[in-house]
């Protein structure tokens, strides 16, 4: 049996970008992957976040914001950062882990009125949702 590869996101928070990415890799790859993510800092579970998986029919509500974990960043097959910061900041990875950048602006600074600030994290979700369905047709 061929092992699974395991796929980890990174964002500088683990609020927003990281766990809808986590959310949708697990509804997009099924049992294709093992999915993981985490932040270079924790900074709590967005509920905006929440909401909008919600409306796409994923549950991420029982996700909690992590820190990297060390050894699954050295088991690792593929490491995605979701942002400029994580990509810059992220810890080395072993020559084996294939590092990959897909940036998003942080939905998490938007402003304007609520349904503004909720359009661009349903933005944000759709253009990862759209990234990760290539990547996972890819793999």
């Amino acid at each position: 049996m061929l092992k699974k590869p395991i796929v980890y996101f990174l964002c500088t928070g683990n609020s927003c970008r990281s766990q809808m990415a986590e959310g949708l890799a697990k509804h997009i790859a099924l049992d294709k992957a093992e999915i993981y993510s985490a932040g270079i800092e924790a900074h709590g579970l967005n509920e905006r976040a929440v909401q909008v998986m919600q409306e796409i029919g994923i549950d991420i509500s029982t996700h909690t914001s992590k820190l990297i974990d060390s050894d699954l960043l050295q088991r690792a097959d593929y490491v995605i950062t979701l942002c400029g910061d994580a990509d810059e900041r992220c810890p080395i990875t072993p020559p084996h882990v294939k590092r990959l950048h897909f940036g998003f602006a942080d939905p998490a600074r938007a402003t304007g009125t609520e349904e503004e600030i909720q359009a661009k994290f349903r933005e944000v979700r759709d253009a990862i949702a759209d990234r990760l369905r290539t990547f996972f047709s890819e793999l």
